[in-house]
């Protein structure tokens, strides 16, 4: 086994290179956020992720957690691990002050997410829930609910779930059954979800669960589902723990990764209806869990990031330590590492998993803009650039784990598919993010019916007209860096000839969109990843003197990345050109 070293200097080259922290630290927000507060967080955020969660792991894969008599049972040692991290106030790192929360910037609270992950992601998904049921009752909840609830969950002493899946509803929320009746000052809450991270555990002493359900005259579909905040405990005037509320898990999921994750089938309401209190207005819930859903679809991107990363350490570590074989021009065995395929995979592992970070931090980093920003104009397109970024960051950055972790596999050969190295954890863990909070095919539906058809492609415009300043700027800056150049023309051209494509084109058929969204989605952040790692090198070429070994394997990565990951998407851009005719050519009982 590795262990896990958080990349803190590519992680704070990320965000003060490319994600513009020196800017988003100078708005009012976040005028204590200096360089020097942040890169102390990274480093303490790194030493507790190697030292307290990393060694958890394995223990977490092995030792899955158990669900004995409507209760969940966590890891042994979880516990203790969250009750420091609770003590370091990690949980309140992004969160409002207001409420308790260290007010650092959401682009800083990404990069300890990434750690916090790479490190040990069953444990992490607690957190990251709590997190985004933070932000969902902070901007939607009445003063009252805020005043309850959300000082314990900042501090990390409550913990928070989002309860939106029931075993007939999965990614269609038009069909939720729970249901909720009026009952003097509160709801009461009955119906069954599934697949319920965190939805129960003995670390703390409450969960606030946030609950999907309908209302007695509720319209139909996704217009009548409402929004309540359901705890495991209530809580008394004084802000006290009072009786157990009628929530329970009833049974966790046996799954191929994330063992110590517990994901739970809930039970509201079996004993006369689960204390619920309505958050905002009735009817409005669905729109209310999107700001919860939007948060955590971030995080899972940068889950992939942090599992790629992971995976790419391992190997690492074991193709300089694996004797096999004499290499090509060597006149001894050597490690593994001197064979040309294995370093191919290496990079391959490595410039993926860059430009997934970028493309994660920098959505990020928009976001800290469009929130705090004092120029109106600045903060909407911001939020634009935002909500482009997310679908891809959580989309593209997820699928690319998928290569990344196998790769990780490949590079152990047998030993990686056995257990005891841990390469094969990474993959099985990673699987999932590619599901949850939205399947891949979501996020790309997303990308092309709301991010780009809506608005015509303004804002996909702005970006590639983007990407080609970075293509001058680099093709000013020397024959040395033609490659990279090359790869941003001809990734912006096709991407922009698709882009155009698709909005001209999209009301051919009602199956034209979906049948090449994914296409679409992959072209987009192959290209969208190869710019940032472009801006990067330009950067990197500037500091080369300050640090060779580090600055000139940027540039070294950028220029791999430019020649074997950018035609990637060419490829993309001709499937999706191709259309919709051959995906549903065959009949229904032709497969």
């Amino acid at each position: 086994m590795s262990d896990y070293v958080a990349p803190i200097k590519e992680m704070s080259f990320v965000l003060n290179e490319l994600a513009g922290l020196s800017e988003v630290c100078e708005l009012p927000r976040f005028e204590d956020s200096s360089a020097d507060v942040v890169d102390a967080v990274l480093e303490e955020a790194g030493k507790f992720a190697g030292g307290v969660l990393a060694p958890l792991n394995t223990v977490g894969d092995n030792n899955g957690a158990r669900c004995v008599d409507n209760a969940v049972q966590e890891t042994e040692g979880f516990a203790g691990a969250y009750q420091q991290f609770v003590e370091g106030g990690w949980v309140a790192l992004p969160c409002n002050p207001e409420f308790g929360g260290m007010g650092l910037p959401e682009s800083v609270g990404m990069a300890s997410m990434e750690m916090w992950n790479a490190a040990n992601m069953g444990f992490s998904l607690c957190p990251l829930l709590g997190q985004g049921a933070i932000g969902a009752i902070e901007a939607h909840a009445s003063d009252a609910l805020k005043a309850t609830y959300l000082e314990k969950m900042v501090s990390g002493e409550w913990t928070g779930t989002m309860n939106l899946t029931e075993p007939q509803a999965g990614s269609d929320l038009a069909v939720v059954r729970s249901k909720a009746i009026p009952n003097g000052d509160h709801y009461l809450v009955s119906g069954t979800k599934i697949y319920i991270s965190w939805g129960d555990h003995q670390m703390t002493d409450n969960v606030i669960h946030l609950v999907l359900a309908r209302t007695p005259d509720a319209p139909e579909g996704v217009k009548g589902i409402s929004l309540f905040i359901v705890p495991k405990f209530l809580v008394n005037e004084d802000g006290s723990i009072g009786e157990r509320n009628d929530a329970y898990a009833v049974g966790v999921e046996h799954k191929l990764g994330i063992h110590s994750s517990p994901t739970c089938v809930m039970s509201f309401g079996d004993n006369g209806g689960a204390v619920g209190y309505l958050v905002g207005e009735e009817n409005k819930g669905l729109a209310y869990m999107f700001t919860m859903m939007n948060h955590a679809r971030l995080n899972v991107g940068v889950q992939g990031v942090a599992i790629s990363d992971r995976a790419y350490q391992h190997a690492v570590v074991y193709a300089n330590d694996r004797v096999q074989g004499l290499a090509p021009g060597d006149k001894e065995k050597g490690t593994i590492i001197r064979h040309p395929d294995i370093r191919r995979m290496l990079m391959v592992m490595r410039s993926m998993t860059e430009a997934s970070r970028a493309i994660c931090y920098v959505a990020a980093s928009a976001f800290d803009m469009a929130h705090h920003g004092t120029d109106q104009e600045q903060r909407q397109l911001a939020n634009a650039r935002g909500e482009l970024l997310t679908p891809i960051a959580k989309g593209w950055s997820t699928e690319i784990a998928q290569e990344v972790t196998s790769l990780g596999i490949q590079i152990h050969g047998g030993m990686g598919f056995v257990e005891e190295t841990g390469a094969a954890q990474y993959y099985r863990d990673a699987r999932i993010t590619t599901i949850y909070e939205g399947t891949t095919g979501i996020q790309a539906n997303d990308l092309i019916g709301r991010k780009l058809i809506r608005d015509k492609g303004q804002e996909f415009a702005r970006l590639i007209a983007e990407i080609r300043e970075t293509q001058a700027e680099v093709t000013a800056s020397g024959d040395d860096m033609a490659a990279i150049a090359k790869s941003l023309a001809e990734g912006a051209d096709s991407l922009e000839q698709l882009a155009n494509w698709v909005v001209e084109h999209h009301r051919d058929n009602p199956q034209l969109p979906g049948a090449v969204a994914v296409n679409f989605m992959m072209a987009a952040g192959t290209v969208i990843g190869g710019w940032l790692l472009a801006k990067g090198a330009l950067v990197a070429s500037a500091k080369l003197s300050e640090d060779e070994s580090f600055f000139g394997a940027k540039i070294i990565t950028a220029k791999f990345y430019a020649e074997q990951i950018m035609p990637r998407a060419a490829a993309h851009v001709k499937m999706a050109e191709s259309g919709s005719a051959m995906t549903m050519a065959l009949a229904d009982d032709q497969f």
